[in-house]
């Protein structure tokens, strides 16, 4: 006696019921997998930094000539009182010169610097917004004491540059020279007026 087997055979409308949720799962794969890639994985094209000259916004403007109006003498403390270096100097005196001091010169050799004279002795500040070469800074009291140098600042950096402690002179000469003379705080100055 032979079993007959009862075969499955497949409805057709099932079939097609299966196919197309088969189609249904692969396109909702394939578009989660492109807002996936999209919000995840795809990486923004990198923009190179805006970089605007800070040179550009001066280049029409006359570079100011430098004018003796004294003369400033560094004074070592170190045992004697001997005078390391003596450059010629231009005075900053009131709010508009102190304001202007060394900007827009495009150079400043070892023989000269900028002296500024304020009306008092108290906290001072600096920075170097349109100055194009570095300085070294120097800010003095009234005992003609340096107590602060900044070296070789940035040019055209906004960043305040503070004394620290009171101060009613600050000398300005070309970046790198207090190490070049071997000035440093705690050393002195000595300035005539022409």
């Amino acid at each position: 006696m032979s079993k007959s087997r009862k075969e499955k055979i497949p409805d057709k409308k099932s079939s097609g019921a299966e196919i197309s949720r088969y189609i249904l799962l692969a396109v909702i794969l394939i578009i989660g997998g492109y807002f996936f890639y999209d919000l995840v994985l795809r990486e923004e094209p990198v923009k190179p930094p805006v970089f605007k000259d800070p040179q550009e916004k001066i280049k029409n403007v006359p570079e100011p000539q430098f004018k003796k109006e004294g003369e400033l003498e560094f004074i070592s403390v170190d045992g004697k009182s001997t005078v390391i270096k003596k450059i010629d100097i231009e005075l900053a005196l009131d709010d508009t010169e102190r304001t202007q001091g060394l900007m827009y010169r495009k150079s400043l050799d070892d023989g000269k610097g900028m002296l500024f004279i304020f009306d008092r002795e108290e906290m001072q500040s600096f920075w170097m917004k349109n100055t194009v070469i570095p300085l070294d800074i120097m800010y003095v009291n009234s005992d003609f004491k340096i107590v602060k140098i900044f070296k070789n600042t940035v040019p055209f950096s906004e960043t305040s540059l503070p004394s620290d402690r009171p101060a009613i002179y600050v000398v300005e000469v070309a970046g790198g020279f207090t190490d070049r003379y071997k000035i440093k705080e705690g050393d002195k100055i000595r300035f005539d007026k022409l």
